[in-house]
């Protein structure tokens, strides 16, 4: 692929154009991978989680290049391209300059030595950020969750599976033994029938400033909001302009649904996985959260959700506590099992867990290595980036699929209107649909505006 690669990259940021000459660097600065075998990575979205966790995840490896950054704040941007190519630099021990910028991210889907995207994104442009990739042709790593409505969650996995492109959802807790040897043993009947699932999440602050700001010359305000309604700019509602501090468009439900979706795409895909239900779904949903009604932020804070199964199998949603710290607990007929992330964090801005232990359960007879006798063994990956490099690289399966991830994040999405109906709800896994209930399959969808719709 390097040896195809143009000289000269045409790039245009902030409204003045530029030239950028990407330096052609021998494969021996990279590791014994022929430049013409590397998987050239684009990323999409370079804020904190992209910094702190994307990029670092394929930029170890050798046969996975990033060559291209783009983002709507070309400070950002520009902080990107210097970070990739400091880290280049100091593994080649060599100056390298080699990573293109692009203000607009179809520009970068455009390249078409770009083999693959990192896309880490607001929640908002997650699904039609995917689609726009696949459609380009190319395989894409997608930061949970995968989308804003079911509606768009069902788009985006359609036009995955038809374009025959690998889209890996950002649910790296599959990739972490702990939460693989939960699900096989809750699988093979450690703790006998299965009966309960407890998601426990942690919380959203209510605040952020209400006064409008003038948007920074170096952001394109208008294309970040994108398909949501114009709302006037006010940094608390956005992302800091200095440093890469947990954004404020985390807490505000334009742009997310908050913690549920947040959090809870990586939870409650664990149970999917545990239940065996990862390509269905809940038949009832039950919910209830307060909602601040003073400040900028209006995510859910305190929450309770119940989701019924229909093998009977119920999982509640709750705020983490002490008592009751953020994680997954199985209960069954004969013992539970509770498994978190322990001290691992994805971001330095990640809510810190209350527990350090990461696989805990009612009799440590539970946790013992599986035997022959325990028959069911689950996909195994150690590392959620690289799996999907692998993927690619094979063609073969990957352990997050697009519509096992749309379903986890569907889970979450009837949670999340089961809140604000606050009453219990009846869904059809199949037809992805509220039974007899006009009011609630309404909130399946939003509109979008122009000229961001899909």
């Amino acid at each position: 692929m390097i040896s195809r690669r143009s000289f000269i990259k045409r790039t245009l940021t902030a409204g003045a154009g530029f030239i950028v000459a990407p330096t052609i660097v021998p494969a021996s600065v990279f590791g014994p991978n022929a430049p013409s075998n590397r998987i050239n990575i684009g990323a999409i979205g370079t804020g904190r989680i992209s910094r702190d966790h994307d990029m670092p995840g394929v930029w170890k490896y050798d046969n996975a290049r990033i060559v291209a950054v783009s983002d709507l704040d070309t400070n950002r941007m520009a902080d990107a391209k210097k970070l990739v190519e400091s880290y280049y630099t100091q593994k080649s021990g060599k100056p390298y300059t080699g990573v293109a910028v692009y203000e607009h991210y179809e520009d970068l889907l455009a390249d078409k030595d770009i083999d693959a995207v990192l896309i880490s994104t607001p929640d908002h442009w997650h699904a039609k950020n995917a689609i726009d990739a696949v459609r380009a042709g190319k395989h894409v790593y997608l930061q949970k969750p995968t989308s804003l409505t079911i509606e768009e969650g069902r788009k985006m996995s359609n036009a995955v599976n038809a374009s025959g492109r690998i889209l890996q959802i950002g649910s790296q807790q599959r990739s972490m033994e702990q939460f693989r040897v939960a699900c096989e043993l809750v699988r093979n009947g450690r703790i006998g029938d299965l009966k309960k699932v407890e998601i426990r999440l942690p919380g959203d602050p209510p605040g952020g400033g209400m006064e409008e700001m003038p948007v920074p010359k170096n952001f394109n305000y208008d294309k970040w909001l994108g398909q949501t309604p114009y709302v006037f700019y006010t940094v608390d509602r956005v992302h800091p302009q200095q440093g890469y501090d947990r954004p404020g468009w985390l807490r505000c439900e334009q742009f997310g649904a908050g913690m549920i979706t947040g959090w809870g795409a990586h939870h409650f895909d664990i149970a999917h996985w545990a239940m065996d239900k990862e390509y269905s779904g809940p038949v009832e949903i039950y919910g209830k959260a307060s909602f601040a009604t003073g400040g900028l932020w209006d995510v859910h804070g305190e929450y309770e959700t119940e989701m019924v199964y229909d093998n009977g199998v119920v999982v509640t949603g709750t705020t983490d506590s002490r008592e009751k710290p953020n994680g997954v607990m199985f209960t069954g007929t004969d013992g539970w099992i509770f498994v978190s992330r322990g001290s691992y964090a994805a971001s330095s801005s990640d809510p810190i867990s209350t527990t350090s232990k990461a696989l805990q359960a009612s009799d440590l007879k539970i946790l013992s290595p599986l035997t022959d006798q325990d028959p069911v063994r689950l996909y195994v990956s150690t590392d959620h980036h690289g799996n999907w490099l692998d993927s690619i690289r094979t063609g073969g399966k990957n352990i997050t699929p697009a519509e096992v991830a749309h379903r986890s994040c569907t889970a979450c999405l009837l949670q999340h209107i089961a809140m604000k109906l606050n009453r219990r709800l009846y869904w059809d896994p199949i037809l992805e649909r509220f039974k007899n209930d006009d009011e609630a399959n309404a909130m399946i969808s939003r509109p979008h505006r122009s000229p961001y719709n899909f």
